[in-house]
């Protein structure tokens, strides 16, 4: 079947070996996960956007899942977006859609910058860069424990450098759900702990006044801070504004007392829906 998808080994920066997939047939959609995920986590294992007509492109980023380890700690932004265009080009793509959650829209943005003949329009799930705001001492002190956790006691050392006590109660069991599936779905676990360290610490772009010039058809899906306060409402809305025409996408809050429904970044085929709503504005429609 068209939707079946196929294995794809790319070199990526440095010669890095990338582990890949692609599967049906159509206007193409590359897939970047974040930080701690592995390809399954943009939509969430859904099929939708194969079977609505798109090629769709995923890979573990280096250090993460099957993709093979950096070199001498290379894993700063911009070796994540020369592998990114070393996928396009080992693809054989000249322009794609780029939907990107967290590390991923970080990615997908430098790249839209650098390279723009390279996007066709930008899908960017839960940003949480913010070039006027550096990462304080106390967060990368708690993105160096989650790497000292990781490397030190596995994934059950990592799930208690989390702290799941921070979650809130209604968003906790799925979050340790996820934590524990995510985590346990990479090859080299101390590669994960080192960008960890790295990624924390590098710049995808250096002021939010660069987004500007970013002229392709764009979508920011934001989450509401209750369920994800490590990726703020706030910052996916200075993307909105920061990007000329962009949309902003968000889950309704709850009302009448009920809780906020689950965030849209967590729903696979609603999030599939998205993308594809937004390949079509930028003409690439079935």
């Amino acid at each position: 079947m068209a939707d079946e998808p196929h294995a794809l080994s790319v070199a990526g920066a440095d010669g890095v070996p990338l582990s890949g997939e692609q599967s049906g047939q159509g206007p193409a959609i590359v897939l970047l996960h974040g930080l701690t995920a592995t390809r399954r986590y943009v939509v969430m294992g859904s099929r939708a956007l194969q079977r609505s007509g798109h090629r769709v492109i995923a890979y573990d980023a280096r250090g993460h899942g099957r993709s093979d380890p950096a070199p001498e700690r290379a894993y700063g932004y911009e070796h994540l977006a020369r592998d990114l265009l070393a996928v396009l080009d080992a693809a054989g793509i000249e322009r794609a859609v780029l939907a990107g959650a967290s590390m991923g829209a970080h990615t997908a943005v430098r790249v839209a910058l650098e390279q723009p003949e390279r996007v066709a329009a930008l899908a960017l799930v839960t940003p949480a860069y913010e070039p006027d705001s550096p990462r304080t001492h106390e967060e990368l002190v708690r993105w160096d424990a989650l790497a000292r956790g990781l490397r030190e006691g596995g994934v059950e050392g990592f799930v208690r450098a989390y702290d799941l006590a921070t979650v809130p109660p209604a968003w906790r069991e799925t979050v340790e759900r996820v934590l524990r599936q995510r985590l346990a779905a990479h090859e080299h676990p101390d590669a994960v702990a080192d960008a960890l360290e790295v990624v924390p610490r590098s710049r995808p772009f250096e002021d939010m006044a660069q987004l500007a010039r970013i002229a392709v058809p764009t979508v920011v899906v934001a989450s509401r801070d209750e369920a994800d306060p490590g990726h703020p409402l706030a910052v996916g809305e200075r993307y909105a504004r920061a990007i000329p025409g962009a949309q902003l996408v968000v889950e309704q809050e709850g009302v009448g007392g009920h809780p906020n429904p689950s965030p849209i970044a967590w729903q696979g085929a609603r999030l599939s829906g998205v993308i594809a709503e937004l390949t079509a504005r930028a003409g690439l429609g079935r």
